[in-house]
């Protein structure tokens, strides 16, 4: 495994982005941070320095739905810190509602979200890795990717499953090359984007989660169901089963 000194995250001002940047700054790693709301990463920043005085933590805002945006900020970092060696492309939106309820704006904005930005953030750090010849690419996708869900997470599932066949598809492509592509799918993980979601199956706190997200990308796998148990039975289980009985799930 290699080491990642300097590692980028995107959606970082808070949720699973922020509780990743704990873990990998109590580890030493240097931190480039990204996000919309810039009080926010400032605060973090202070936390992450007071964590671990020793690293670096730079921070920049963004909205991933600013395409330019996104390529500006990610070579500003690389040029800031010499190398980048892994991205985490983290921002995401869970907005949504059923098909034809009139929702089509929220829906269309989660699909932009999660998907062309996501597009954008991995096309800006693709430019990197390929220039530098080396780096890791960190897709978060989610268990809900492993088959089409019904109403409010319905368009939210098929841009999670258009990022993780964009990785795999990568992956693919960097086969025997020095740039590795990482597809993680989180269960279900307490953060803000799900705060009011009352009853969700094997629901863990985002400290636990957080651990094992980190705990996964360190191991720089193909494709990581986290944590892995019960979601790695259950990613397997959810491809082969009837609608009828993943529907219980959602």
């Amino acid at each position: 495994m290699t080491t990642r000194n300097n590692i980028l995250i995107t959606g970082a001002s808070s949720g699973l982005g922020a509780g990743m940047a704990r873990l990998f700054a109590a580890q030493g790693r240097n931190l480039a941070l990204c996000a919309r709301r810039l009080d926010r990463l400032e605060a973090l920043k202070a936390e992450l320095e007071s964590i671990n005085p020793s690293i670096s933590v730079r921070i920049k805002p963004l909205d991933v739905n600013d395409y330019d945006q996104v390529f500006q900020v990610f070579h500003d970092f690389k040029e800031e810190m010499g190398q980048l060696d892994r991205i985490i492309v983290n921002a995401g939106l869970g907005k949504g509602q059923p098909l034809g309820t009139g929702a089509f704006h929220a829906n269309r904005q989660t699909a932009e979200t999660n998907f062309v930005a996501a597009l954008a953030q991995c096309e800006a750090a693709m430019e990197i890795f390929r220039a530098q010849n080396a780096g890791h690419l960190v897709v978060m996708s989610s268990m809900s990717a492993m088959r089409g869900m019904r109403k409010n997470i319905n368009t939210y599932a098929a841009t999670k499953a258009g990022v993780a066949s964009l990785a795999e598809g990568l992956r693919m492509e960097m086969l025997g090359k020095p740039i590795r592509i990482s597809t993680i799918y989180p269960g279900y993980i307490r953060s803000e984007i799900n705060e009011k979601v009352e009853k969700a199956p094997f629901m863990v706190d985002t400290e636990t989660g957080c651990k094992a997200l980190v705990a996964a990308i360190d191991r720089e796998p193909a494709k990581a169901c986290v944590p892995s148990w019960p979601w790695a039975p259950l990613g397997l289980a959810m491809r082969i089963l009837p609608l009828s009985m993943v529907r219980r799930l959602t």
